[in-house]
């Protein structure tokens, strides 16, 4: 996964356009392709960085429903509803956190 910054977005577009009309000449410059090499890198280092702290979170979601789905199950009678829509929200932010990996690592 790779998670550019705006800025490195913009100069690797600047750079890569720069390389393709130098690939067109054909005379493209090494330090062009260098650099668009070094802003790969460190996206691809940024992106592992936060692929892992977005698994952290999946892993803190799913303790949280199980906690949660046990809460609900010893809970008396007149606390279910409370206990019901505690499992629920933590579903719901289970199901975000998933989501958030899924498309993370698509990209």
């Amino acid at each position: 996964m790779y998670s550019y910054t705006r800025a490195e977005s913009r100069e690797r577009s600047r750079l890569f356009r720069r390389g393709f009309r130098q690939a067109m000449a054909d005379c493209v410059d090494s330090k062009v392709t260098a650099r668009i090499a070094a802003i790969d890198a460190v996206a691809a280092e940024r992106g592992q960085r936060e692929l892992k702290a977005l698994h952290e979170v999946q892993a803190t979601a799913r303790q949280n429903v199980a906690a949660a789905k046990a809460a609900e199950r010893t809970a008396p009678r007149s606390d279910k509803a409370a206990a019901r829509q505690a499992r629920k929200d933590a579903e719901q932010r289970l199901r975000l956190a998933e989501r958030a990996v899924h498309k993370a690592e698509r990209s």
